[in-house]
Protein backbone atom coordinates (compact mmCIF):
# COMPACT_ATOMS: atom_id res chain seq x y z
CA UNK A 1 0.00 0.00 0.00
CA UNK A 2 2.82 2.22 0.54
CA UNK A 3 4.57 1.99 -2.36
CA UNK A 4 0.97 2.35 -4.79
CA UNK A 5 0.58 5.74 -2.49
CA UNK A 6 4.00 6.68 -3.45
CA UNK A 7 3.92 5.96 -6.93
CA UNK A 8 0.72 7.66 -7.47
CA UNK A 9 2.69 11.27 -5.47
CA UNK A 10 5.35 10.86 -7.44
CA UNK A 11 3.12 10.79 -10.74
CA UNK A 12 1.91 14.16 -9.67
CA UNK A 13 3.94 17.32 -11.28
CA UNK A 14 5.69 19.14 -8.87
CA UNK A 15 3.45 22.19 -8.05
CA UNK A 16 0.32 20.47 -8.84
CA UNK A 17 -2.23 20.64 -11.70
CA UNK A 18 -4.63 23.15 -9.72
CA UNK A 19 -1.26 25.66 -8.95
CA UNK A 20 -0.58 25.00 -12.45
CA UNK A 21 -4.19 26.06 -13.80
CA UNK A 22 -3.76 29.51 -11.64
CA UNK A 23 -0.43 30.70 -11.87
CA UNK A 24 -1.96 33.12 -14.61
CA UNK A 25 -4.54 34.63 -12.36
CA UNK A 26 -2.71 34.33 -9.17
CA UNK A 27 0.63 36.63 -11.65
CA UNK A 28 -2.50 39.26 -13.17
CA UNK A 29 -3.57 39.96 -9.65
CA UNK A 30 0.05 40.52 -8.28
CA UNK A 31 0.11 42.90 -11.18
CA UNK A 32 -2.91 44.47 -11.29
CA UNK A 33 -2.17 45.11 -6.91
CA UNK A 34 1.40 46.67 -8.10
CA UNK A 35 0.05 48.36 -10.76
CA UNK A 36 -2.29 50.08 -8.22
CA UNK A 37 0.33 50.91 -5.41
CA UNK A 38 2.58 52.40 -8.20
CA UNK A 39 -0.05 54.52 -9.61
CA UNK A 40 -1.08 55.86 -6.16
CA UNK A 41 2.87 56.85 -5.72
CA UNK A 42 2.51 58.30 -8.87
CA UNK A 43 -0.02 60.13 -8.25
CA UNK A 44 1.43 61.52 -5.21
CA UNK A 45 4.36 62.17 -6.78
CA UNK A 46 3.07 64.40 -9.56
CA UNK A 47 0.96 66.29 -7.15
CA UNK A 48 3.91 67.27 -5.03
CA UNK A 49 6.26 68.20 -8.44
CA UNK A 50 3.23 70.12 -9.81
CA UNK A 51 3.15 71.88 -6.33
CA UNK A 52 7.19 72.68 -6.10
CA UNK A 53 7.24 73.67 -10.19
CA UNK A 54 4.49 76.17 -9.73
CA UNK A 55 5.83 77.22 -6.30
CA UNK A 56 9.62 77.57 -7.17
CA UNK A 57 9.64 81.44 -8.62
CA UNK A 58 7.77 82.54 -5.16
CA UNK A 59 10.76 80.22 -3.12
CA UNK A 60 13.62 81.50 -5.70
CA UNK A 61 12.00 85.68 -5.37
CA UNK A 62 11.40 85.68 -1.88
CA UNK A 63 14.04 83.02 -0.08
CA UNK A 64 13.21 82.01 3.51
CA UNK A 65 10.98 85.19 4.31
CA UNK A 66 8.67 84.05 2.10
CA UNK A 67 7.80 81.62 5.39
CA UNK A 68 8.42 84.65 7.97
CA UNK A 69 6.55 87.54 6.26
CA UNK A 70 2.70 88.43 7.15
CA UNK A 71 2.98 90.51 3.74
CA UNK A 72 0.00 90.02 1.50
CA UNK A 73 -0.08 92.77 -0.81
CA UNK A 74 -0.80 91.89 -4.67
CA UNK A 75 -0.18 95.32 -5.53
CA UNK A 76 2.21 97.71 -3.01
CA UNK A 77 3.99 100.82 -5.02
CA UNK A 78 4.17 98.31 -8.06
CA UNK A 79 5.48 95.63 -5.99
CA UNK A 80 3.52 92.50 -5.36
CA UNK A 81 4.58 91.34 -1.63
CA UNK A 82 3.49 87.88 -0.46
CA UNK A 83 4.04 85.94 2.72
CA UNK A 84 3.05 82.57 4.34
CA UNK A 85 3.25 83.64 8.34
CA UNK A 86 -0.62 84.84 8.75
CA UNK A 87 -2.30 82.04 6.75
CA UNK A 88 0.29 79.34 8.11
CA UNK A 89 -0.24 80.51 11.87
CA UNK A 90 -4.05 80.63 10.97
CA UNK A 91 -3.95 77.09 10.00
CA UNK A 92 -2.12 75.63 13.04
CA UNK A 93 -4.01 76.96 15.48
CA UNK A 94 -7.81 77.10 13.98
CA UNK A 95 -6.70 73.09 14.09
CA UNK A 96 -4.99 72.89 17.81
CA UNK A 97 -7.80 74.93 18.69
CA UNK A 98 -10.21 72.35 17.23
CA UNK A 99 -8.69 69.66 18.84
CA UNK A 100 -8.82 70.86 21.91
CA UNK A 101 -12.10 71.85 21.52
CA UNK A 102 -12.89 68.11 19.89
CA UNK A 103 -10.76 65.47 22.24
CA UNK A 104 -12.55 65.53 25.84
CA UNK A 105 -16.14 65.30 23.85
CA UNK A 106 -15.03 62.55 21.36
CA UNK A 107 -13.73 61.19 25.15
CA UNK A 108 -17.06 61.54 26.51
CA UNK A 109 -18.71 60.11 23.53
CA UNK A 110 -16.42 56.80 23.69
CA UNK A 111 -16.76 56.49 27.81
CA UNK A 112 -20.40 56.83 27.15
CA UNK A 113 -20.82 54.14 24.31
CA UNK A 114 -18.25 52.04 25.73
CA UNK A 115 -18.76 51.66 29.57
CA UNK A 116 -22.13 53.25 30.08
CA UNK A 117 -24.82 53.35 27.26
CA UNK A 118 -27.22 49.85 27.86
CA UNK A 119 -26.77 48.03 24.61
CA UNK A 120 -29.84 49.26 22.62
CA UNK A 121 -28.63 52.55 22.52
CA UNK A 122 -25.31 51.94 21.38
CA UNK A 123 -26.10 51.35 17.98
CA UNK A 124 -28.10 54.42 17.23
CA UNK A 125 -25.91 56.65 19.00
CA UNK A 126 -22.82 55.36 17.63
CA UNK A 127 -24.48 55.40 14.17
CA UNK A 128 -25.58 59.25 14.68
CA UNK A 129 -22.07 60.24 15.54
CA UNK A 130 -20.59 58.53 12.46
CA UNK A 131 -23.19 60.24 10.21
CA UNK A 132 -21.73 63.77 11.28
CA UNK A 133 -18.56 62.82 9.27
CA UNK A 134 -20.75 62.21 5.83
CA UNK A 135 -21.96 66.02 5.95
CA UNK A 136 -20.62 68.01 3.26
CA UNK A 137 -18.16 70.72 4.64
CA UNK A 138 -20.10 72.67 2.53
CA UNK A 139 -23.05 72.16 4.56
CA UNK A 140 -20.69 72.60 7.68
CA UNK A 141 -20.19 76.16 6.33
CA UNK A 142 -23.48 77.26 5.39
CA UNK A 143 -24.58 76.15 9.22
CA UNK A 144 -21.45 77.83 10.86
CA UNK A 145 -21.99 81.63 8.97
CA UNK A 146 -26.40 81.24 10.14
CA UNK A 147 -26.25 79.28 13.35
CA UNK A 148 -22.80 79.46 14.80
CA UNK A 149 -21.34 82.95 14.29
CA UNK A 150 -24.32 84.83 16.10
CA UNK A 151 -23.92 82.25 19.00
CA UNK A 152 -20.48 82.73 19.23
CA UNK A 153 -21.03 86.57 18.83
CA UNK A 154 -24.00 86.87 21.41
CA UNK A 155 -23.45 84.31 23.93
CA UNK A 156 -19.51 83.79 23.82
CA UNK A 157 -17.59 86.84 22.19
CA UNK A 158 -19.87 89.36 24.26
CA UNK A 159 -21.61 87.18 26.90
CA UNK A 160 -18.06 85.72 28.39
CA UNK A 161 -15.19 88.01 26.55
CA UNK A 162 -15.43 90.53 29.61
CA UNK A 163 -14.65 87.37 32.12
CA UNK A 164 -12.50 85.67 30.16
CA UNK A 165 -10.16 89.26 29.49
CA UNK A 166 -9.35 89.18 32.96
CA UNK A 167 -8.00 85.85 33.49
CA UNK A 168 -3.94 86.33 34.59
CA UNK A 169 -1.04 86.21 32.20
CA UNK A 170 -3.65 84.78 29.22
CA UNK A 171 -6.69 86.54 29.29
CA UNK A 172 -5.44 88.95 26.02
CA UNK A 173 -6.04 86.07 23.96
CA UNK A 174 -9.74 86.61 24.49
CA UNK A 175 -9.74 90.52 23.93
CA UNK A 176 -12.38 91.61 21.36
CA UNK A 177 -11.34 93.71 18.88
CA UNK A 178 -13.70 92.62 16.24
CA UNK A 179 -17.48 91.79 16.95
CA UNK A 180 -18.11 90.42 13.81
CA UNK A 181 -18.43 87.15 15.08
CA UNK A 182 -16.36 85.63 12.09
CA UNK A 183 -13.28 84.21 14.14
CA UNK A 184 -10.52 82.10 14.17
CA UNK A 185 -12.42 80.47 17.17
CA UNK A 186 -15.74 80.31 15.12
CA UNK A 187 -13.23 78.56 12.75
CA UNK A 188 -12.08 75.96 15.59
CA UNK A 189 -15.51 75.49 16.80
CA UNK A 190 -17.05 74.31 13.20
CA UNK A 191 -13.38 72.64 12.67
CA UNK A 192 -14.26 70.84 16.09
CA UNK A 193 -17.79 69.25 14.63
CA UNK A 194 -15.76 68.30 11.74
CA UNK A 195 -13.61 66.19 13.31
CA UNK A 196 -15.22 64.77 16.42
CA UNK A 197 -16.59 61.39 14.68
CA UNK A 198 -13.05 60.57 13.59
CA UNK A 199 -11.51 60.58 16.75
CA UNK A 200 -14.92 59.85 18.53
CA UNK A 201 -15.04 56.67 16.49
CA UNK A 202 -10.86 55.97 16.57
CA UNK A 203 -11.63 56.15 20.32
CA UNK A 204 -14.47 53.66 20.79
CA UNK A 205 -12.64 50.93 18.29
CA UNK A 206 -9.50 51.13 20.81
CA UNK A 207 -11.54 50.87 23.62
CA UNK A 208 -13.34 47.66 23.03
CA UNK A 209 -10.06 46.16 22.39
CA UNK A 210 -9.23 46.21 25.58
CA UNK A 211 -9.30 42.55 26.64
CA UNK A 212 -11.87 42.02 28.96
CA UNK A 213 -10.15 40.05 31.64
CA UNK A 214 -7.92 43.65 32.57
CA UNK A 215 -11.01 45.32 33.18
CA UNK A 216 -12.93 42.62 35.39
CA UNK A 217 -9.76 41.93 37.00
CA UNK A 218 -9.75 45.88 37.97
CA UNK A 219 -13.84 46.04 38.47
CA UNK A 220 -13.06 42.61 41.30
CA UNK A 221 -10.40 44.70 42.93
CA UNK A 222 -13.21 47.32 43.80
CA UNK A 223 -12.47 50.05 41.11
CA UNK A 224 -15.08 52.48 39.92
CA UNK A 225 -16.08 52.54 36.10
CA UNK A 226 -13.94 55.83 35.91
CA UNK A 227 -10.75 54.23 37.20
CA UNK A 228 -11.18 51.68 35.19
CA UNK A 229 -10.91 53.65 32.02
CA UNK A 230 -8.10 56.04 33.95
CA UNK A 231 -6.09 53.04 34.97
CA UNK A 232 -6.62 50.24 32.69
CA UNK A 233 -8.37 51.50 29.29
CA UNK A 234 -6.32 54.81 28.38
CA UNK A 235 -2.92 53.42 29.29
CA UNK A 236 -3.30 50.21 27.10
CA UNK A 237 -4.86 52.27 23.97
CA UNK A 238 -2.85 55.56 24.60
CA UNK A 239 -0.60 55.04 21.16
CA UNK A 240 -3.98 54.32 19.14
CA UNK A 241 -5.78 57.64 20.95
CA UNK A 242 -3.25 59.81 20.41
CA UNK A 243 -2.88 58.22 16.57
CA UNK A 244 -6.76 59.33 16.38
CA UNK A 245 -6.08 62.14 17.53
CA UNK A 246 -3.43 63.15 14.98
CA UNK A 247 -5.47 61.76 11.84
CA UNK A 248 -8.58 64.44 12.75
CA UNK A 249 -5.76 67.26 13.53
CA UNK A 250 -4.76 66.43 9.81
CA UNK A 251 -8.42 66.60 8.94
CA UNK A 252 -8.59 69.91 10.06
CA UNK A 253 -5.17 71.49 8.57
CA UNK A 254 -6.72 70.77 5.24
CA UNK A 255 -10.45 71.71 5.55
CA UNK A 256 -11.36 74.11 3.25
CA UNK A 257 -14.89 75.77 2.50
CA UNK A 258 -16.21 75.36 6.25
CA UNK A 259 -13.61 77.50 7.19
CA UNK A 260 -13.72 80.01 4.33
CA UNK A 261 -17.44 80.57 5.50
CA UNK A 262 -16.66 81.28 9.17
CA UNK A 263 -13.10 82.32 9.83
CA UNK A 264 -12.87 86.22 8.14
CA UNK A 265 -10.54 86.07 5.95
CA UNK A 266 -8.41 88.61 6.73
CA UNK A 267 -4.99 88.58 5.96
CA UNK A 268 -3.32 89.86 9.04
CA UNK A 269 -2.20 88.54 11.76
CA UNK A 270 -4.62 87.89 14.97
CA UNK A 271 -3.93 89.08 18.13
CA UNK A 272 -6.82 87.06 19.96
CA UNK A 273 -8.65 84.19 19.03
CA UNK A 274 -11.91 86.34 18.35
CA UNK A 275 -9.92 88.39 15.28
CA UNK A 276 -10.73 87.06 11.82
CA UNK A 277 -7.96 85.04 10.44
CA UNK A 278 -7.34 83.30 7.31
CA UNK A 279 -6.12 79.53 6.63
CA UNK A 280 -3.99 78.34 3.94
CA UNK A 281 -6.80 76.08 2.39
CA UNK A 282 -8.89 79.42 2.84
CA UNK A 283 -6.08 81.63 1.33
CA UNK A 284 -6.42 79.30 -1.66
CA UNK A 285 -9.82 79.09 -2.04
CA UNK A 286 -10.89 82.90 -2.49
CA UNK A 287 -8.04 84.45 -4.47
CA UNK A 288 -6.64 81.18 -6.60
CA UNK A 289 -9.65 81.81 -9.27
CA UNK A 290 -8.54 85.51 -9.15
CA UNK A 291 -4.71 85.04 -9.80
CA UNK A 292 -3.55 85.43 -12.93
CA UNK A 293 -1.45 82.05 -15.11
CA UNK A 294 2.31 82.57 -14.28
CA UNK A 295 1.90 85.29 -12.31
CA UNK A 296 3.45 85.57 -8.63
CA UNK A 297 0.31 85.57 -6.91
CA UNK A 298 -0.86 82.41 -8.38
CA UNK A 299 3.20 80.96 -7.62
CA UNK A 300 2.85 82.43 -4.23
CA UNK A 301 -0.87 80.57 -4.00
CA UNK A 302 1.31 77.19 -5.13
CA UNK A 303 3.83 78.16 -2.44
CA UNK A 304 0.88 77.99 0.18
CA UNK A 305 -0.21 74.74 -1.71
CA UNK A 306 2.88 73.52 -0.99
CA UNK A 307 3.65 74.00 2.81
CA UNK A 308 0.21 72.68 3.68
CA UNK A 309 1.07 69.34 1.83
CA UNK A 310 4.01 69.50 3.87
CA UNK A 311 2.35 70.27 6.83
CA UNK A 312 -0.58 67.59 6.76
CA UNK A 313 2.50 65.53 5.75
CA UNK A 314 4.52 65.73 8.96
CA UNK A 315 0.93 65.24 10.77
CA UNK A 316 0.15 61.96 9.03
CA UNK A 317 3.02 60.61 9.48
CA UNK A 318 3.39 61.21 12.68
CA UNK A 319 0.03 59.54 13.55
CA UNK A 320 0.80 56.11 11.47
CA UNK A 321 4.31 56.03 12.99
CA UNK A 322 2.68 56.31 16.19
CA UNK A 323 -0.42 53.65 14.94
CA UNK A 324 2.73 51.21 13.89
CA UNK A 325 4.39 51.57 17.21
CA UNK A 326 1.39 50.88 18.99
CA UNK A 327 0.79 47.56 16.77
CA UNK A 328 4.16 46.13 16.70
CA UNK A 329 3.93 46.49 20.78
Amino acid sequence: MQQTITADASAIPAGGARRRSGSFGDKLFEGLCRGAGIVVLLTLGGIILTLFIGALPAFLHYGPAFITSDAWNPVEDHREEYGALVSIFGTIVSAVLAIILAVPVAFGISFFLTELAPEWLRRPVGTAIELLAAVPSIIYGMWGLFVVVPFVQMYIQIGLGEYLETIPLIGFIFESRSFAGTSLFTAALVLAIMILPFIAATMRDVFLQVPPVYKESAYGLGATRWEVVRGVVLPYTRISVVGGIMLGLGRALGETMAVTFVIGNANRMPQGIFDPATTIASVIAMEFPESLSGSMKQSALFALGFLLFVISFLVLASSRWLLRSRLKG
